[in-house]
């Protein structure tokens, strides 16, 4: 496949990836306000997570490999699976579709009277967190240690449902599935990351402190998708 759509479809599936897991946080999470039964919550916003991806790998997967986060290029390219020079140009066409798609968002949510985004308050416009940015408080050790430990899992997942041996056309099952536990855990912690490009969308849009924070959740994705590569590259060894 040429370099140029596979760029396009990973641009696409993190547009999509975002727009959707985000956009279901921002819109959709207390729609109505505390106590409406039409708010989706942490349960809808960690489904709608999971759907993105496994909606997006099974649309794009056959043309890119269906990465749509920059911790998955790296971990892809640590677990034996991707090319390095890939790298840069995936995280590129990556962060670039998240941008759009938090830009994207953002036009929507100010269509109502009122909207307004508090830069000073934990999970703003889904923003990604520690300390007081935190939605449950959680100190950056809790936050660096939450998204490492979480993206080297996802990782595991996404190679072994993945791999030649395992069951064919289950894969984005698995993985959907794979992100949608890591925000039922984690939402509470970061307000869940485990994907930089995810959390450079939101953040440009924001500003302030979730801004300034952005370095934690490029790092500990980035490393916990290392991580997870290795590891399952290990265990693939007879």
């Amino acid at each position: 496949m040429a370099m140029i759509k596979r760029l396009g479809a990973e641009c696409i599936g993190t547009f999509w990836l975002v727009l959707g897991g985000c956009g279901s946080a921002v819109l959709a999470a207390n729609f109505g306000g505390d106590g409406n039964p039409l708010g989706i919550g942490l349960l809808g916003v960690s489904l709608a997570f999971g759907l993105t991806v496994l909606t997006g790998a099974y649309a794009l997967g056959h043309i890119s490999g269906g990465h749509f986060n920059p911790a998955v290029s790296f971990g892809l390219w640590a677990g034996g699976r991707f090319s390095a020079k890939d790298l840069l140009p995936y995280i590129v066409a990556q962060t670039l579709g998240a941008i759009f798609a938090a830009w994207i968002l953002f036009q929507i949510a100010s269509g109502t009277a009122g909207f307004a985004i508090d830069n000073t308050s934990a999970g703003a416009f889904a923003t990604n967190g520690f300390g007081a940015f935190s939605p449950g408080g959680y100190s950056m050790h809790a936050a660096f240690l939450c998204e490492v430990v979480l993206t080297a899992m996802f990782l595991i997942v996404i190679l072994g449902a993945t791999h030649k041996n395992a069951a064919a056309g289950f894969a984005p099952i698995a993985i959907g599935l794979g992100l949608t536990l890591i925000h039922l855990i984690s939402i509470p912690v970061t307000n869940t990351s485990v994907n930089p490009a995810r959390s450079t969308g939101v953040a440009l849009i924001t500003g302030g402190e979730p801004l300034s924070q952005l370095w934690l959740f490029w790092a500990a994705p980035i490393i916990g998708g290392v991580l997870g590569g290795v590891i399952y590259k290990w265990l693939g060894k007879d």
